[in-house]
């Protein structure tokens, strides 16, 4: 590719992107390879051209992306905070992204407390357990009702782990709640900084990711967003920002080639 021409896509990527999004790994991946840049241009062009979501709300879907725990990309996370508030999120709609998204290791309990009690019946001991059948006590009845005030819904997938381990299950509670319960202007609405469809759509972005793939979430979150006003193309582009992920592949590996390639 003619030098002109390499200049040309990089003065396309600081003019869509702006120029703090510029890094050494995209210096490297348009160096090594600028067809790859190109078409990874191209890819990151396609939500910001159709704007189903605002370009502020396409910003907190790609922090969240970013900086869920199986992927932690610290580059994206850097150049989609800058982003967000030159689109005019502000702090508190960014700490309440990075609050939402912090939920992701939980489902941990969400996976493992269904496989665990699936063990426990091919082993025949699950009767034996005090919780085996019993329908909720007083305490965990509670919990329910609050869970299901505070975030929203209930499914079912809490139930065995609500039954098991309720001293758990409370402390996620109020861990999952904050973003949900913030009481931001003094007047008593609880509801915090984003409204409730954004919310969902955060928790879409980190289920959906190529890092993650919990479906049994991405769907529950999806009904939520659609409950809550989501159109379908809105839940669309969220998936399109979520696959934006595997750009950073090249931006990653680039850099480590070229270095290693000049001690050769």
């Amino acid at each position: 590719m003619a030098p002109h021409t390499v200049e040309a896509l990089k003065e396309r990527f600081i003019d869509e992107n702006g120029g703090h999004a510029w890094t050494e790994g995209w210096q490297s991946l348009l160096k090594q390879s600028p067809e790859l840049f190109e078409t990874s241009l191209n890819l990151r062009a396609v939500p910001k051209k159709k704007q189903h979501l605002s370009p502020k709300v396409q910003q907190l879907i790609s922090i969240a992306v970013d900086s869920a725990s199986t992927h932690l990309y610290a580059p994206g996370i850097q150049e989609h905070i800058t982003s967000a508030l030159k689109e005019g999120a502000t702090v508190a709609e960014i700490i309440e992204v990075i609050e939402c998204s912090s939920t992701l290791g939980i489902h941990a309990c969400n996976i493992g407390v269904p496989i665990l009690m699936e063990v426990l019946r091919e082993e025949g001991i699950y009767d034996l357990h005090p919780t085996a059948g019993a329908p909720l006590d007083a305490r965990r009845e509670k919990l329910k009702a609050e869970f299901t005030t505070k975030r929203g819904y209930w499914h079912e997938f809490w139930e065995d782990f609500l039954k098991l381990d309720p001293e758990f299950f409370e402390a996620y509670l109020d861990f999952s709640s904050v973003p949900w319960t913030k009481d931001l202007n003094g007047d008593g609405k609880c509801t915090g900084a984003l409204e409730p469809k954004i919310k969902e759509l955060i928790y879409c972005a980190f289920d959906a990711a190529a890092t993650h793939l919990y479906k049994p979430g991405l769907k529950l979150h999806m009904r939520n967003a659609i409950i809550y006003g989501a159109t379908p193309e809105e839940i669309m582009e969220v998936l399109e920002i979520a696959a934006l992920l595997s750009i950073h592949t090249g931006t990653v590996a680039m850099p480590i080639l070229e270095r290693e390639a000049v001690s050769l």
